[in-house]
């Protein structure tokens, strides 16, 4: 029998470009080193078998077997192996085993970590392969489609396609990318530090907060593309054109789509900066986007607003911004290197003083995405 085949996919931050990737924007992400280890292992019982070390439940289903999800976290590598069946990629049996240690509900993409990971091991096993922003695509399909979580694209590509050292500047309208350094000029001596504020997240839970503010993006774009011909997508109007037309839409749809236009913009400058090696600028625009994601998406909540007012005042600290879905979740800080150990004490600390509140932060460096430990 064939031995077991183990696969690993990075989490990811965002730097800039939040909630852009359903309207055809940019963002700008990276891989952490955070991780999880997808092991596959050939059976011979007709059945595919899921198990976790995070996770307590585990589940085994017939090969045969198309049932819905369960709202369990097996949905997330059964909803791959479904989108892969759908390919006419048939997996024999198997038993898959997830370990690893990304954050759930913290906005660093655990559900795209474990979708990757999962699709690596199972294309192996069934001794198939698929290009990277397909096996992304794919994944994508199988959290919008079984899980029923209407995620973009970003995180899945994100992971697949890092590079250690850069983020990954994607445009989610035709999957274009570029890697951007992390580590020309005085950017080389700045550190990501990441702080989990404790309070949990999730997209696919259906409290209307993710799901809704999608839903007037997407109502806003409707209204520039119906009247505004040159605009095929909302990731290429300006602020103008959208001024034009405000009166046509709902006041949320319209200032969803002032953040959104905006925070493409600043994904273009930050591409300046970078290239610059240029940590103050890159700083500002960072704090101008969790602005704009405070006050036009409404996609924050107290607790982030706090550390990153709290981050900006403290020594080293360029720039700090919520990073991922939104309503908890994580901060990303941009840090000179070295006061980042010193910054990440006094922010936890600030946090602890003033809510009684535990963060946990975590010094980043641009890791590598998905890739084989064996096999």
């Amino acid at each position: 029998m064939p031995p077991s085949l183990t696969f690993r996919a990075p989490a990811r931050v965002n730097l800039l470009g939040e909630h852009t990737d359903y309207t055809g924007g940019l963002v700008l992400p990276m891989a952490v080193p955070f991780h999880t280890a997808a092991t596959i292992t050939p059976t011979t019982d007709d059945a595919y078998t899921f198990t976790s070390t995070t996770f307590s439940t585990s589940r085994s289903i017939a090969t045969s077997d198309r049932s819905p999800a369960t709202d369990d976290w097996s949905d997330y590598p059964i909803g791959v192996l479904r989108e892969l069946q759908l390919l006419g990629i048939e997996p024999p049996p198997f038993a898959l085993h997830l370990e690893g240690n990304v954050p759930f509900g913290a906005g660093l993409s655990s559900s795209a970590s474990v979708e990757v990971a999962s699709c690596l091991a199972m294309l192996a096993h069934a001794g198939a392969t698929l290009p990277p922003a397909e096996l992304a695509l794919l994944c994508q399909r199988a959290e919008n489609n079984f899980v029923h979580s209407p995620c973009g694209i970003m995180d899945q590509f994100a992971i697949t396609s890092a590079r250690a050292g850069h983020a990954l500047l994607l445009n989610t309208r035709d999957l274009t990318f570029e890697h951007l350094p992390m580590n020309t000029g005085d950017l080389a001596h700045t550190q990501i530090v990441v702080c989990n504020s404790g309070v949990r997240h999730s997209i696919a839970d259906g409290d209307g907060g993710y799901a809704q503010r999608r839903a007037e993006s997407e109502l806003g774009q409707a209204v520039l593309l119906a009247h505004i011909p040159t605009v095929r997508y909302l990731g290429e109007a300006t602020l103008d054109q959208l001024e034009s037309v405000r009166h046509l839409m709902p006041d949320a749809a319209f200032r969803r789509c002032r953040h959104l236009i905006s925070d493409n913009a600043r994904v273009r400058l930050a591409r300046q900066a970078m290239f610059a090696g240029d940590p103050i600028a890159l700083g500002r625009l960072m704090l101008e986007g969790h602005v704009s994601e405070r006050d036009d998406f409404q996609c924050s909540c107290p607790e982030i607003d706090l550390l990153v007012d709290t981050a900006i005042q403290l020594p080293g600290c360029y720039g700090a911004r919520l990073t991922g879905g939104g309503f908890g979740g994580c901060t990303v800080n941009l840090v000179d290197r070295t006061q980042a150990t010193t910054f990440a004490n006094s922010l936890k600390q600030a946090y602890k003083s003033t809510l009684n509140r535990t963060a946990e932060t975590y010094l980043s460096e641009a890791a590598d995405g998905a890739l084989a430990l064996s096999g």
